[in-house]
């Protein structure tokens, strides 16, 4: 089983920012994508951003310019650096992980999520 579990959500005022961790545990031989995604209060689930194993990320366009995606491979930890925020980021942030449990079956992959991070950005 793996676990994730996300942390750094809070309350901050329009124009601050904040840097969301994820960090994954239990049996994990590696990790491909890690993702970022958000839900705001009746609204779809949306992606925020990705970074894959080897280092190429994404960021919607949304956001793109001031939140910044990124990963310890050797933690099995992504970020998610939250600059400029603004109201309408206010969300349920969840992380998202492609995760390989073992190396004698390398192909096979499962897909985690967090419980979520509450962040909050007042006008």
């Amino acid at each position: 089983q793996v676990q994730l579990v996300e942390s750094g959500g809070g309350l901050v005022q329009a124009g601050g920012s904040l840097r969301l961790s994820c960090a994954a545990s239990g049996s994990i031989f590696s990790i491909n994508d890690m993702k970022w995604y958000r839900q705001a209060p009746g609204m779809q689930r949306e992606l925020v951003a990705s970074a894959t194993s080897g280092g190429v990320t994404y960021e919607a366009v949304s956001v793109k310019g001031r939140f910044t995606i990124s990963r310890d491979n050797a933690k099995n930890t992504v970020y998610l650096q939250m600059t400029s925020l603004k109201p309408e980021d206010t969300a349920v942030y969840y992380c998202n992980a492609d995760v390989v449990p073992n190396k004698s079956t390398w192909w096979q992959s499962f897909d985690y999520w967090g419980r979520g991070t509450q962040v909050t950005v007042s006008s």
